[in-house]
């Protein structure tokens, strides 16, 4: 028998909104959480915009979720960093999200000797920046992303993302990269403290069955898989592991938010 569930835990992509269209229910689904004073995270291995940017696209999306409720990839890797080497230095591939983060915990970006290249998304790859990422690993630079999503979507169509430039710079140095965000368990744990939250309590809602549902319960929480992203319905079934339920979107969980 399942828990109560008191907190929560959900992806944004794919389960909130697409692009910028939220997906029915999701408004309806924010709102019920702050009305039962739910603690709550939105999560995302998006480490392009910092969680204001988010909170504003959003917002134009017509769901309204507060800044601190906003827990990015990016900042996940920044608190990673700071428990490892505070006051380290780190060469960034990546954007505002990923270099704001940093730079609140106190670390030094340059292209001199640093402690970490740090890899994240980004629209524009530069082939001169992962020139110089791949030259930089290759004189002692400690390796690490945000995480390992191969691809994203775009209005035009499917996007290279941070797992395909990991695996072109890997291919160069022979090093492979520490990913902190989803599946890792680590992203996870750093949101439950967060919200200070009990994993026996708290439930993951995503999309993908490979990063949602798979950290979700590597963390120990309940796991609701929502059809409208990724992960097709006829796939749920070939993974070896299953989630707690499946539901066609997030409107079905609004009833349990209030339960």
């Amino acid at each position: 028998m399942t828990r109560q569930v008191e907190t929560w835990l959900t992806d944004m992509d794919g389960v909130l909104v697409h692009e910028e269209e939220p997906i029915p229910g999701a408004p309806e689904f924010v709102e019920a959480l702050k009305a039962t004073g739910r603690r709550f995270l939105v999560l995302t291995n998006n480490s392009i915009f910092t969680p204001r940017d988010l909170r504003a696209r959003l917002l134009g999306s017509g769901i309204d979720v507060p800044e601190e409720a906003i827990w990015t990839s990016a900042l996940a890797t920044a608190t990673f960093l700071h428990d490892q080497r505070p006051g380290g230095s780190a060469y960034v591939v990546g954007e505002a999200g990923l270099t704001t983060a940093l730079h609140e915990v106190g670390y030094v970006m340059t292209d001199r000797s640093p402690d970490y290249v740090v890899l994240g998304e980004t629209r524009t790859y530069s082939f001169e920046a992962i020139t110089k990422a791949i030259r930089l690993i290759e004189a002692g630079a400690r390796f690490i992303a945000t995480n390992p999503d191969p691809s994203g979507p775009s209005p035009s169509g499917t996007l290279p993302a941070t797992g395909s430039v990991a695996a072109l710079i890997s291919t160069a140095t022979g090093r492979t990269p520490y990913f902190v965000g989803k599946p890792n368990p680590l992203m996870m744990r750093a949101a439950l403290n967060q919200i200070e939250a009990h994993s026996e309590t708290t439930a993951m809602v995503g999309d993908r069955m490979d990063t949602d549902i798979i950290s979700g319960l590597e963390a120990g929480l309940q796991t609701y898989l929502v059809l409208t992203g990724s992960t097709r319905p006829e796939r749920v079934d070939t993974f070896p592991y299953r989630p707690t339920r499946v539901v066609d979107s997030v409107a079905d969980l609004i009833g349990l938010v209030g339960g």
